[in-house]
């Protein structure tokens, strides 16, 4: 093929790329925040929405907010509110460029590492296309899946370019890329074994596995594997980072609470699950319940059955196949931190998780079946026929996965056709009917999570700030006293429940509940000022102005008020 011919043809793609990734996502600049995440980071995160300043890049390098050390998350999505204030469309917008550019970058890596340009291009367009990485580009929460695959591309084309013609600077170079991919999100510490195979295929440093060459490849290997020795240090570090962020938090599920053999079943059929879903991707949700105990013994065992064959064949076509291998385990190996097995959070799995591991199994498709077909007559025809179908059908499916993500509403209640028993998904559309005043429904939704998960203490507290908003004081006592009987550290479900007695004229048990909520959080400036007028409402001017002393140092303004109340 002619130089100039090539070269137009690759900036064709280019441009097919981008306009197929525009098609399908174009509509996710008129949606809104939604109700899950998106307020703790940026909706209802006052750092975030004040935009860059030296106090919130200060903040953006220390908090552990959210249960993650996320500095570059943090401040791109502050960037985002200093350029376009808290406006969810842009914010969006921002989301898909990154897509976009992580779609071309992965086209770049792959056409320099193989030279195959259709291959190449394949990738990247089942990268850019498939419904399971909706959820990657449509979540505004998930800026940190966007932006840190942005940088394990410019990782990988920096180590294609060390290896090429190797230096330090072009080392030091790979190696920044890949820190500030980890302070986008920490999922990034698989990078250092993603390097190693690409060492083997397509970059073919290691040696092929000859017995004639054993010797070769094991010094090749070591000296290879020494080579990333600073990328595992930095791995290693962060893990622990994130794991002990994690857990201070209270994200991570102890083993008491969900023993190690029920993790480790649900990961064999997570993984048997995301390649279900990657070649049927239907009934896609934002949540999916995790089984825990009820994990079907049955499942664990044909999806164990399942990877072991597919691992044993990809080892058996190993010597002339080499892809084969780097897409397997490149798939197997950067779902490990999402696998389960360290439990974060409530999902058996999730539809962002493959925004990466799903690379290796397009790398399989690509180069697997032009192989397979080989001997076919109109071969070439078939291909382009057949990779025109998937791709157009994958993209009407994403276009339409996408327009679930319009608001809480669309989101959560498609989430509830899509699965069985979601809990989460009932109790965030009920926080979403509360948030525009349809109260009753609200309640509905809140009760169906409590029905499904009777200890649920969300959906208890959310039960009773709509029964508040109805007037409804007695209901909301109940619900609140439930959340307390679950959570008897819950500070807002004492806070609550004082304001529920103090609204039916039973001041004395509100102050009682204002001072259980104080107890737990001294810095609790809302249930001062009420416990403040709580007393007033008992005669107690004494213990108001006491009160008002201590809410000075909190909240002036607060203190203010309950001052002008005491002074009537």
């Amino acid at each position: 093929m002619p130089e100039q011919v090539k070269k137009t043809l690759v900036i064709s793609i280019y441009f097919a790329l981008t306009v197929s990734a525009l098609l399908v996502f174009w509509q996710v600049r008129n949606f809104d925040f939604i109700n899950y995440d998106d307020k703790d980071y940026v909706s209802q995160n006052p750092y975030v929405l004040n935009g860059l300043t030296a106090g919130a890049a200060r903040w953006a390098f220390t908090t552990g907010h959210a249960g993650n050390r996320l500095p570059l998350t943090w401040l791109s999505l502050m960037l985002d509110c200093q350029l376009f204030g808290p406006n969810a469309g842009r914010i969006h917008l921002i989301n898909l460029l990154l897509h976009i550019a992580n779609t071309l970058l992965l086209f770049t890596v792959l056409k320099k590492m193989t030279g195959a340009l259709w291959q190449s291009a394949f990738v990247a367009a089942l990268f850019a296309l498939h419904p399971l990485h909706v959820e990657s580009v449509a979540w505004i929460a998930e800026r940190k899946d966007v932006l840190s695959t942005f940088f394990w591309m410019l990782t990988l084309l920096a180590y294609f370019v060390y290896v090429s013609r190797p230096s330090v600077f072009r080392y030091i170079v790979t190696l920044a890329a890949f820190a500030l991919g980890l302070m986008a999100k920490p999922m990034l510490v698989t990078l250092p074994f993603v390097l190693l195979l690409l060492d083997y295929w397509p970059l073919d440093r290691i040696g092929r596995f000859q017995l004639r060459t054993l010797n070769r490849l094991i010094l090749s290997a070591g000296r290879l594997t020494a080579e990333k020795i600073p990328f595992i240090v930095i791995s290693i570090a962060s893990s622990v980072i994130t794991f002990l962020g994690q857990q201070s938090s209270k994200a991570v599920i102890s083993f008491a609470q969900f023993p190690l053999k029920f993790r480790i079943g649900n990961a064999f059929i997570s993984y048997a699950r995301y390649i279900e879903k990657m070649i049927w991707p239907s009934r896609l949700a934002v949540f999916y319940p995790h089984p825990y105990e009820t994990v079907s013994v049955s499942y664990v065992v044909i999806s164990a059955i399942l990877l072991l064959a597919v691992t044993i064949l990809v080892i058996r076509f190993a010597k002339n196949h080499r892809y084969l291998v780097t897409g397997w385990f490149w798939y197997l190996g950067t779902l490990i931190p999402v696998i389960g097995i360290v439990q974060v959070g409530l999902q058996a799995y999730a539809d962002r998780y493959t925004y990466i591991p799903y690379i290796g199994l397009f790398i399989m498709l690509a180069w697997g079946l032009p192989q397979l077909l080989s001997k076919l007559i109109y071969r070439k025809i078939a291909l382009g026929l057949s990779m025109a179908i998937v791709l157009t059908t994958f993209g009407i499916c994403a276009h339409r996965q996408v327009s679930f993500w319009n608001n809480s509403i669309t989101l959560f209640s498609h989430a509830i056709e899509a699965t069985q028993n979601n809990y989460i998904a009932y109790n965030n559309l009920g926080n979403a009917y509360n948030g525009i005043g349809r109260y009753q429904e609200a309640i509905e939704e809140f009760r169906q999570a409590i029905k499904i998960r009777p200890y649920y203490a969300d959906a208890y507290y959310n039960l009773g700030l709509a029964y508040g908003n109805l007037s409804h004081h007695t209901e909301a006592i109940e619900a609140f006293k439930q959340v307390i009987k679950i959570k008897p550290d819950d500070a807002e479900a004492y806070y609550n429940l004082g304001n529920a007695y103090y609204a039916l004229g039973r001041s004395p048990e509100a102050i009682d509940a204002y001072q259980q909520a104080i107890k737990i959080n001294p810095d609790n400036a809302d249930a001062h000022a009420n416990l403040g007028v709580a007393y007033l409402a008992i005669g107690d001017k004494n213990s108001a102005l006491a009160e008002y002393n201590i809410l000075k140092s909190l909240n002036s303004e607060l203190a203010n008020d309950l001052l002008n109340q005491i002074n009537k």
